[in-house]
């Protein structure tokens, strides 16, 4: 449904520093620097993937309220090495990896907040196994 989106960071280099490691956990690496921005896909883009990255840093002033980013991942453990990896690039506890049963009863979810306050959560929404 959504093919790219962003959020506008007040240190692009800090943000990278957090975002480059956190999102490597889940297979995205930085594909496009434009200097002022910088968008992230997947290490291996299919065919109709923005060849540019289907997630955007611009520095600038962050928006209010801070909005909130999900990202997928592929299995539980995704959820925790990002949670792990967000922790120690700087971010902030705002839920560790856990079910949240209000959702589904498979949605295992961790939430964190980054260097400008955005609660960027990673989410596995299949069963354990």
């Amino acid at each position: 449904m959504i093919d790219h989106t962003g959020i506008h960071v007040s240190d692009l280099s800090r943000s990278k520093r957090f975002y480059e490691p956190v999102l490597a956990t889940l297979g995205h690496v930085p594909r496009r620097d434009l200097g002022d921005a910088v968008g992230y896909g997947k290490a291996a883009p299919g065919p109709f993937d923005d060849p540019a990255g289907e997630f955007w840093l611009t520095e600038g002033t962050p928006l209010v309220p801070r909005s909130h980013v999900a990202f997928r991942a592929r299995n539980r453990e995704s959820v925790d090495a990002f949670y792990r990896a967000a922790l120690a690039a700087g971010g902030t506890d705002n839920g560790a990896p856990g079910l949240r049963l209000v959702y589904h009863p498979h949605y295992y979810a961790c939430f964190v907040l980054d260097p400008d306050g955005y609660n960027v959560e990673a989410v596995c929404h299949a069963p354990p196994g």
